[in-house]
């Protein structure tokens, strides 16, 4: 008996056997079993979700010798023949090969002549929109008004080539894209059938590299047998699949969390050795990035039982959450460049690089970051006289600063804030704040009554959380609001004075630069003071 491939053989025959598409199933099952039938439906979707298949069961239920339902017996000779491919009232069209006008009047004369042995004459076109304009033109009329016998159904992958006037005349329906849970099952059922040994590593690996259809999944398992002579393990899948070790790509993580450019090189050059797909590696490395923030952020929502958590668990203490976000926009840009690289390694390297010069911001213990002295802001030069047409900026002149209490230094407040993982709302507050006490077990700021509207208790939370994960300890952190303004300088203050000297700095050159001051000499030039930029060289 010769052999029948997996897509073909294990493709559904019952809505309920359906994978992926609930959706429609739903909405036909009600229609079936109310006798609510449309007479034209259009599926639209990739490749490989159950379009054809669709339409055959659909078929089978409005012509199975048991009645019109949505559970077709699947045993009577109708049924039969629409699975083999054989029923004469069931056809199938390819409007690829057969997109004339001259194609579509010759099915048109046929489909008003009665069915031959089925209830209904149901004409499947796929990839209707390969259909010319004179062929669309030509089935609108029978399209809204068939004969009471006629079904049409209508696939394509690209529903924006269909004419409106042929859109509004169907049911549309949208299949989704397998997702890589539901393509893991199915092929785990399919396997179990067969008697093949496997590992889901495998299944998952074929499952990334199906896209979402499962027509490619099934025909990628196919060849994986094959591959592995029976069995489906994870390295000889991997080997035909093209794609990197899921080790490999850890070890690259690992050794960007310690900067060790040549040990991420050197696995680099050994992928390329092994003529490993770098799409496929930057594609796997962004999602174990996304395993990684989940960690970080939504412990709940990952895997316990995957074989890797435990190290993605280490990368999530060696990496900040927002060098993650970074390393994952810098491997999904990178893949996107590959095909505008010199070739596909240049490119993969380049992106690694790329990772290594942002290198993740360490974070120092306690004692370290309060022991460091504070940033100084450059003494700011002389100012010069702007142009009448431009508006001064007020510099921050904030009062003496007095000191703290229990020990602390004014401007050690300034030196953890810039220690501290935070951002966004909860960075702009802490940067309004100065420090007033810090205890073993507690932690005292004040802000200004000026600035209590950006305080909320999430960002206090926050905040809090933040400084109980950088010294180590659980930390109570209350802060007072004061009336009339604190006695200290606030990091947003050393901020806008450092700003402020830029600026002064970049007029001041401006202003003495000898081009300038010839046209403003010989050409009657004026400077606008707002059109300069101080470029802040302290970040990188």
């Amino acid at each position: 008996m010769s052999y029948q491939v997996l897509a073909r053989k294990w493709r559904p025959r019952k809505f309920s056997t359906l994978v992926g598409q609930e959706h429609i199933v739903r909405a036909l099952t009600h229609a079936l079993n109310e006798k609510r039938l449309h007479h034209a439906y259009l599926f639209t979707g990739t490749r490989g979700v159950g379009k054809t298949t669709i339409a055959r069961i659909l078929a089978k239920s409005l012509n199975c010798e048991t009645g019109v339902s949505a559970e077709p017996c699947g045993h009577c000779p109708a049924c039969q023949e629409i699975d083999a491919g054989r029923f004469v009232d069931y056809v199938e069209m390819d409007a690829a090969s057969n997109r004339g006008v001259d194609d579509m009047a010759a099915l048109l004369e046929r489909a008003v002549y009665a069915p031959v042995t089925g209830r209904h004459k149901v004409y499947m076109i796929d990839e209707v929109h390969m259909l010319t304009g004179h062929a669309f033109n030509a089935m609108l009329k029978t399209l809204e008004e068939p004969p009471e016998h006629v079904k049409f159904i209508l696939a394509t992958t690209d529903p924006q080539k269909i004419p409106v006037t042929v859109l509004s005349r169907c049911l549309q329906f949208n299949l989704k894209p397998m997702s890589i849970p539901a393509i893991v099952q199915h092929l785990t059922t399919t396997l179990n059938a067969e008697g093949a040994p496997f590992e889901v590593e495998a299944l998952q690996a074929i499952a990334r590299a199906a896209a979402g259809s499962m027509r490619d999944a099934l025909s990628l398992l196919d060849q994986a047998i094959a591959y592995g002579a029976g069995a489906v393990n994870a390295r000889e899948t991997r080997e035909m699949l093209g794609t990197a070790d899921t080790a490999a790509l850890l070890s690259i993580l690992a050794a960007l969390s310690a900067a060790d450019g040549e040990k991420m090189l050197g696995i680099a050059k050994d992928m390329q050795a092994q003529s490993l797909s770098a799409a496929n590696a930057l594609q796997e490395m962004a999602v174990l990035l996304t395993r990684v923030q989940l960690l970080q952020l939504a412990p709940g929502s990952a895997s316990a039982e995957d074989a890797t958590d435990a190290q993605l668990v280490t990368l999530a203490r060696e990496f900040s959450p927002a060098f993650i976000q970074l390393a994952y926009q810098i491997v999904t840009e990178g893949r996107a460049e590959l095909p505008m690289a010199p070739d596909e390694h240049c490119g993969f390297l380049m992106t690694l690089l790329r990772l290594l010069a942002f290198e993740p911001m360490r974070f120092a213990d306690a004692d370290a970051a309060i022991s460091r002295p504070p940033p100084t802001a450059p003494s700011p030069p002389p100012k010069p006289v702007a142009p009448k047409s431009s508006a001064a900026t007020p510099t921050p002149s904030p009062a003496k600063s007095a000191p703290a209490e229990s020990g602390e230094k004014p401007s050690e407040w300034h030196t953890l804030l810039a220690a501290l993982d935070l951002g966004g709302p909860a960075r702009s507050l802490a940067q309004h704040c100065v420090l007033r006490q810090l205890e073993p077990a507690s932690c005292r700021l004040q802000l200004a009554a000026e600035h209590q509207h950006i305080l909320s208790s999430a960002l206090k939370t926050r905040l809090e959380q933040a400084l109980c994960k950088h010294l180590g300890r659980e930390i109570k952190l209350s802060i007072e609001i004061v009336e009339g303004g604190i006695d200290q300088v606030t990091p947003a203050q050393t901020a806008a004075a450092a700003r402020q000297a830029r600026q002064d700095a970049a007029w001041q050159a401006i202003e003495n630069d000898v081009f300038i001051r010839d046209a403003v000499d010989h050409l009657d030039a004026t400077m606008d003071a707002d059109s300069v930029q101080a470029i802040d060289t302290t970040t990188p």
